[in-house]
């Protein structure tokens, strides 16, 4: 019974083998080459690149073409005078544009002259009269004028050669005798305004809101209600025509409800916080 056990063990042994799949041999068509490694280039491709190699390291570089000699053209009599004077470079004679053309070349000198004399000139005017100071470093130092219009409060020496304690608690002085206190008045009334005045409106009442204080005969709907109050920008504006067409004894819009001589749910609070009441 063993044996016969092991021999079923044995024989799905070698059909498990025989079902496995075939893995290739990674190692085919791969050439190794001592001195490069492992590479997938077959010999004749590898010795082609290694030529191109050589050929290109070994390339003569091609010689640099001849330059041969040019003559510049002629100067003009203008560009010699220029160039000799020393006012306009050689380089610049020769490869800038064609210069001003003029009827005294020999004279080009005293006419820059003459120009630079007259732009001095011009900016000594606007200098204060001043003579015009080229950079230079044999120059003198400027010299420092006294200008009685800068203040010098800032300068500690020059306030201490003429001030004092003593000098400081007068000044102190005279400032408190000019000093006068303002008492406050009555805030002017506005001229060419004939709406009432909801601040002092609100000044004048006491009841919070809420209170009922007035009459009213035909209690308005919410609808109503709802519907004129949303006529109105601000509840201040509501209050405002509330008091102009009758209120707070009158409510013919039916903006106040309850009768608590608010509009549109006006409040007063605020403005007795404000003043204090």
């Amino acid at each position: 019974m063993t044996s016969f056990r092991s021999f079923l063990i044995l024989g799905a042994t070698v059909v498990a083998a025989a079902c496995q799949p075939v893995v290739p041999d990674s190692g085919s068509g791969i050439t190794v080459d001592p001195g490069r490694g492992v590479g997938f280039d077959n010999p004749s491709s590898l010795a082609a690149r290694e030529a191109r190699d050589a050929q290109l390291s070994t390339a003569a570089v091609p010689a640099a073409p001849a330059v041969g000699a040019q003559s510049l053209p002629p100067a003009t009599q203008g560009q010699a005078a220029a160039t000799a004077s020393g006012s306009v470079p050689a380089a610049t004679a020769q490869q800038g544009a064609a210069p001003r053309a003029v009827s005294n070349p020999a004279g080009l000198d005293a006419e820059l002259a003459q120009i630079a004399a007259q732009n001095d000139a011009t900016a000594a005017r606007g200098n204060s009269g001043q003579a015009v100071l080229n950079a230079s470093p044999s120059n003198a130092a400027p010299v420092i004028l006294n200008n009685p219009g800068i203040s010098d409060e800032n300068n500690f020496d020059a306030v201490a050669s003429r001030e004092s304690i003593e000098s400081d608690a007068a000044r102190i002085q005279a400032n408190r005798q000019q000093y006068q206190v303002v008492q406050p008045t009555a805030l002017p009334s506005r001229a060419g305004s004939a709406q009432p005045n909801v601040v002092q409106y609100a000044l004048q009442t006491r009841h919070p809101k809420g209170t009922r204080v007035h009459r009213r005969f035909n209690v308005a709907s919410t609808s109503k209600f709802q519907r004129n109050c949303a006529v109105y920008s601000s509840a201040d504006e509501a209050q405002i025509d509330f008091l102009a067409r009758g209120g707070p004894e009158r409510d013919r819009r039916g903006i106040d409800p309850d009768g608590d001589g608010y509009a549109c749910g006006w409040d007063p609070a605020p403005f007795r916080r404000a003043a204090g009441n």
